[in-house]
């Protein structure tokens, strides 16, 4: 992923929206939101291999960001995760912090943890969950390299 590579901002518009102000501002409007404190996700697309961004709420468990693959509880993964899956290195924003992170998705007592954590900073989570019949995802986003700046433009 280079910075001069083309990002596809999420279709749906409020969502669209929200990652302007957050690029725009960088950070100052859109981190926090709704009460809880979000960050943009970039994957690369599975089959387009285009770059696409989107902003999801986010956790902390030590240096390592948690997000969560709900999409809404609908039947099926959000996009972002099936991209994540096939490629795992992702570019993160965090207010005005950019860096570069592997995905993975938690399994087992670490992911039991991880949405406990997740459900209490949102708890229409489990809503999600209880009218689906996938298991929502919890995704570890562990930096590789150090957060800093955006670079100039």
């Amino acid at each position: 992923m280079t910075e001069d590579e083309e990002v596809l901002d999420s279709p749906t518009g409020w969502v669209a929206e929200h990652i302007r102000h957050y690029v725009e501002t960088e950070g100052r409007q859109g981190h926090r939101r709704w009460g809880v404190t979000t960050l943009l996700l970039t994957t690369r697309g599975r089959k387009s291999g285009k770059l696409r961004r989107t902003a999801l709420i986010y956790g902390l468990d030590g240096g390592r960001y948690i997000v969560v693959g709900s999409n809404g509880g609908s039947p099926h993964h959000p996009s972002w995760y099936l991209n994540l899956l096939a490629n795992p290195e992702v570019r993160v924003q965090v207010g005005a912090e950019r860096f570069i992170a592997t995905a993975r998705s938690a399994t087992g007592d670490e992911r039991a943890r991880l949405w406990q954590l997740m459900t209490s900073l949102w708890p229409d989570y489990g809503r999600y969950q209880s009218r689906s019949t996938r298991q929502i995802p919890v995704v570890i986003l562990q930096p590789i390299t150090a957060p800093g700046p955006p670079p100039p433009r």
